[in-house]
């Protein structure tokens, strides 16, 4: 069967096909019926653009690239995102890992790939190197969660420091009073926001932060077991221990169940981004979820927007906000549940 093209879309539509051509590249000026119009012609034929027959017409290559150093619960939930908003704009996803000094492989791949715009995960969207690098080149980009709020680039955040809030006085309500808290690496953006929530949570209630209490991690399964056994054999060891992230807290939980402290009986665990360790873990696992496809996903629209050469574009995304998900892995303090509080 010959393939279908775009003259046979702008006859299915009704229109010529230059029409078509500024619909499919999501230029102005065409009104909504018509591009209506277009789109359902295209559906009903199955037609997808060719991106190299479209790089030769104009300056955009229709790529838009994801380096990543590391393939993450959390990068496979981004690429979901930026995939589905990439296709449904004519676009398509390049995923590309890259070791921890990105600059080299960053400047190796723009240079044997042109793309029209980056995507840029932590800890690779805090690294300056890799920024001027991409500015060098005039290669747009947004970064998700950067650690600080700049001018360089567009920028999706989400407020992790109060979710972490929202997560301790969870905590705190069910009763619990000897908080553990597993941080996250050092140079992730991420890291010091979760750690300043969970402290101001615990301030607000009057409770002192116990040195004792917090033990690094790595935001994987190995440091959230290390991370238990150092909390746990504390003199006054926690009821509860809030992990950076969902693969930590999944260490937690195993190395806790080893050493006779089983969640949630006599260990209350929570994590941080709702993946899907989250769900598999037993029991299922109390979390923060993070909207973190929505947001590969409003970075992707940022980057489709610049490379269309949209002047009203955003300078930033608006503000994503994280959703307490209440699973088995939480529950009120034993004495609590012995007591007289009609509380969870």
């Amino acid at each position: 069967m010959a393939s279908i093209t775009i003259t046979d879309v702008a006859s299915r539509a009704g229109v010529s096909m230059k029409t078509v051509s500024r619909v499919l590249n999501q230029e102005k000026h065409v009104r909504a019926e018509v591009r209506e119009r277009v789109l359902l012609a295209a559906r009903e034929l199955n037609y997808h653009p060719q991106v190299t027959a479209r790089s030769l017409a104009g300056r955009r290559s229709y790529l838009i690239c994801m380096p990543l150093t590391v393939v993450s619960p959390y990068a496979v939930q981004a690429q979901r995102g930026a995939l589905e908003a990439c296709r449904a704009a004519g676009y398509h996803l390049v995923v590309e890992t890259v070791d921890s000094g990105a600059q080299g492989a960053l400047d190796a791949l723009m240079g044997s790939l042109p793309v029209d715009g980056m995507l840029l995960l932590p800890p690779v969207c805090d690294d300056l190197k890799v920024l001027d690098a991409l500015e060098a080149r005039g290669v747009p980009y947004v970064r998700i969660s950067p650690a600080r709020r700049s001018r360089r680039g567009l920028a999706i955040f989400v407020d992790d420091e109060g979710a972490a809030r929202i997560m301790t006085e969870h905590l705190l309500e069910l009763g619990h009073r000897r908080i553990g808290f597993v941080m996250g690496p050092e140079g992730h953006s991420a890291s010091p926001r979760r750690l300043k929530g969970f402290q101001a949570a615990l301030a607000a209630h009057g409770i002192a932060a116990d040195p004792e209490l917090l033990a690094p991690g790595l935001f994987d399964i190995d440091s959230g077991r290390e991370a238990a056994e150092r909390l746990l054999a504390v003199k006054d060891p926690p009821t509860a221990i809030f992990a950076s992230n969902d693969l930590s807290a999944a260490g937690v939980i195993a190395r806790a169940h080893e050493l006779g402290r089983l969640a949630p009986e006599t260990l209350s665990v929570a994590g941080f981004d709702d993946d899907l360790v989250a769900i598999i873990t037993s029991p299922g696992l109390t979390t923060m979820r993070q909207p973190i496809a929505e947001m590969a996903a409003a970075a992707i629209g940022l980057l489709v927007r610049t490379a269309a050469g949209d002047r009203d574009a955003p300078a930033d995304a608006p503000g994503f906000q994280c959703s307490l998900v209440i699973r088995g892995s939480t529950a009120p303090l034993a004495s609590k549940r012995r007591g007289s509080s009609g509380r969870r």
